[in-house]
């Protein structure tokens, strides 16, 4: 193998491409470093094809599997490989298992459920596989020892209707754990840990309780430290546990933006990778060091043209919806335009929980620059304000996601920063359904819209369950096979 200091191709897409289409699903190296197992659709239908290189002599050998999703991952003998397949409606439903050399691969695990998506990875420790299955409302976890991987999976808590839960194994204090983020204590999630092989859930211990004002996104893991992915105010925050230290929380310098771990890179290492970016400031990769909180710009996306952040001021603002509720803004205008009536082009989603936290975009330059503002609706229905917040804006609750987008336009447009003439709204796919149902209940308050590959015939399309995901779409829309959804999703769709 190389030295240290010294790099090593190990993929080359553009001549794997050989001038047509490519994309690269999943790419991992074995335990030892001696393998590289990888994943390419050439047909851009994100069915793809497997195959492992030997990295010494380049040899590339292709695995003879067909449907599948594009996941692989390493047991720890270096010679076993777990990969799904899909079915019909595209949906990660079979775990295979292949030992490198052998003809063929053994069927481990079958979701007949059409509501569940079935994924394989590996711990943080790397001691463990995974095995997860998740619907929109509901989860199910089995465990196998790394080592071991000839062994069956066992079932971590049986699948119960609404419990939605994930797991990792990493250190705490020292010790080898399991961690387990779970909603059994409330809609915001609590993390318990846990020793031995499996996590049986009697077996767990509250870590971190839940919190009605903040959510957990998720956990990363290191030999030294844990860090929270947090959600409190409508904003991410990244809570950092280094072992008996005092937790800190990670400072930033935008009061709107996004943040997310990019990279845990190696367990035993002391840094994470993060990515920051604001409505006025281009996307950084930010080095953490785990112990002492001190953070290093890696890398910012340049911007062409002598472009100033502080030219343009990033705001976060609040309306208040029908109900009474405070739904947030973010906003973007060049400085010398702030508080006058503008243009202005407001963008919303507001469906599966999906967050829109604030991003950059040099596109977006060119409309700021011309006077236009740029703002953002966290309507519910997302997830900028946890899983109530999402909840708040599903189901029976669809319409409270139209109600909470006008109250953001009135409200722009009584704060005197913009007029009906002058505001462009916009959303995609689901946030297209937003676009149309608005147009249709207030046509005087917008004066242009864009509706972006418009999911606008919600109903017609939910009445089909034999096309892809309609039956995994019940939980977020309703099934209109019943007559209240019906009647219900009838009344909205554009």
């Amino acid at each position: 193998m190389v030295g240290a200091s010294a790099e090593q191709l190990l993929l080359d897409p553009n001549e794997l491409a050989g001038g047509g289409f490519l994309s690269i699903g999943t790419f991992a190296a074995s335990p030892d470093q001696r393998q590289l197992a990888y994943s390419l659709d050439t047909e851009g239908d994100e069915i793809y094809r497997l195959f492992v290189k030997d990295l010494a002599s380049g040899a590339v050998t292709e695995l003879p599997f067909e449907d599948c999703d594009g996941s692989i991952t390493w047991a720890n003998d270096n010679q076993t490989l777990f990969f799904a397949t899909l079915d019909d409606t595209h949906r990660p439903f079979r775990l295979w298992r292949h030992r490198l050399g052998k003809e063929g691969a053994e069927c481990v695990f079958e979701e007949p459920d059409g509501r569940f998506f079935l994924h394989c990875y590996r711990t943080s420790s790397e001691q463990h596989l995974v095995l997860q299955l998740g619907s929109k409302t509901t989860s199910e976890s089995w465990v196998l020892d790394a080592a071991t991987p000839e062994q069956p999976f066992t079932q971590v808590a049986a699948r119960t209707e609404g419990h939605e839960y994930d797991l990792d194994h990493g250190c705490l204090q020292g010790q080898s754990q399991w961690f387990i983020r779970t909603n059994a204590d409330g809609i915001n999630f609590a993390v318990y840990h846990s020793e031995g092989a499996v996590p049986s859930r009697e077996l767990w211990q509250c870590l971190v309780p839940h919190n009605p004002e903040v959510m957990i996104e998720g956990i990363t893991l290191n030999r030294s430290a844990h860090a929270l992915s947090l959600r409190e105010n409508g904003l991410p925050v990244i809570e950092v546990c280094p072992g008996d230290a005092a937790a800190y929380r990670v400072q930033l310098p935008d009061a709107a933006y996004s943040l997310y771990v990019q990279d845990s890179l190696e367990f035993d290492g002391p840094h994470i990778r993060l990515r920051y970016e604001a409505l006025n400031r281009p996307a950084q990769v930010r080095q953490l060091a785990l112990a002492s909180g001190e953070q290093q710009v890696l890398k910012q996306t340049p911007v062409l043209g002598g472009f100033d952040a502080d030219a343009y001021v990033s705001q976060r603002l609040w309306a208040t919806a029908s109900d009474g509720t405070q739904v947030p803004i973010s906003l973007v205008v060049r400085r010398d335009l702030q508080g006058q009536a503008v243009p202005l082009y407001l963008y919303g989603y507001g469906a599966y929980g999906t967050t829109l936290d604030p991003w950059f975009s040099h596109a977006r330059l060119s409309l700021l620059d011309r006077g236009f503002a740029f703002a953002i609706a966290h309507v519910r229905g997302g997830g900028e304000m946890g899983e109530a917040w999402y909840r708040a804006g599903k189901l029976e609750h669809k319409p409270t996601t139209f109600s909470d987008f006008i109250a953001c336009a009135e409200h722009l447009v009584s704060q005197g920063l913009t007029t009906p003439a002058q505001l462009a709204i916009s959303g995609g796919s689901a946030g297209g359904l937003l676009i149309g149902a608005v147009l249709n209940q207030r046509p005087d308050l917008f004066g242009a819209a864009i509706a972006e590959v418009p999911f606008v015939d919600t109903l017609n399309t939910m009445l089909d369950p034999d096309l892809p995901l309609t039956v995994t779409e019940y939980d977020e829309w309703g099934n209109p096979q019943e007559p209240e959804a019906y009647a219900r999703i009838k009344a909205y769709a554009p």
